[in-house]
């Protein structure tokens, strides 16, 4: 179903950050950092895929997503949905229900048999096609997927995600000089905000995390 429904943007952001501490998809840990896949440490790590498993929070922010998408992007913008492999398919598959649009997924690399494809699913020339991820960091995995929609020779012009990091410098620029815009829900800050709202880490953590927030490389850096 379409939403109807049109929560302020905030309100969007408090609460997606609210439903991700609750399910435990919020990780901090100061002194035993996580070690992210650019090899960099971090106090914070996040796992979109377990929402998922979580039936009502999942519709919530699904409808979440539907409605940012049709707000800021419009009503009649798209003609097809299409995941990134792997998280972000599941999570396409549920904002085409809501947007009544066909539904494709993006492959990260040809799968090396049968039709090398990248795209599954029918997407064809002239297509409007929105990419649909669980969250963006850098935004250089969405520039791969991109290129791989546009390779039909569909568009892409636009990539929603669930979570945005919201720390590195130039991200939305990079996305942009590729004509991409994004699209998003919550970011770290507000989960941090939401976190000391609820008392949900202890006062040490909360304050390493936003000094890393702040200053990610010099972070990392100070803990090579």
């Amino acid at each position: 179903m379409i939403p109807s429904s049109f929560p302020a943007k905030d309100e969007i952001a408090r609460l997606t950050a609210a439903m991700l501490i609750e399910i435990g998809a919020i990780h901090f840990n100061a002194a035993e950092p996580f070690t992210h896949a650019s090899g960099k440490k971090a106090p914070t790590y996040i796992d979109c895929r377990k929402l998922i498993s979580f039936p009502r929070i999942r519709s919530v922010l699904m409808d979440f997503l539907a409605v940012t998408i049709l707000r800021e992007a419009g009503f009649e913008a798209f003609d097809n949905i299409a995941g990134g492999e792997t998280a972000g398919i599941p999570f396409g598959a549920l904002v085409a229900e809501r947007l009544a649009l066909p539904m494709t997924y993006v492959r990260k690399k040809p799968k090396g048999y049968g039709r090398n494809a990248r795209i599954e699913g029918v997407m064809t020339e002239g297509q409007r096609v929105l990419l649909v991820e669980d969250l963006t960091t850098d935004g250089g995995s969405k520039l791969s997927f991109v290129d791989a929609i546009r390779a039909t020779g569909a568009t892409c012009t636009a990539t929603a995600v669930i979570f945005y990091y919201g720390i590195f410098e130039g991200v939305e620029k990079t996305l942009a000089d590729h004509g991409v815009r994004l699209m998003h829900l919550c970011t770290w800050w507000d989960v941090l905000a939401e976190a000391k709202a609820r008392g949900a880490f202890d006062a040490q953590t909360l304050a390493e995390v936003e000094a890393y927030l702040r200053d990610p490389a010099g972070w990392s850096a100070a803990r090579d």
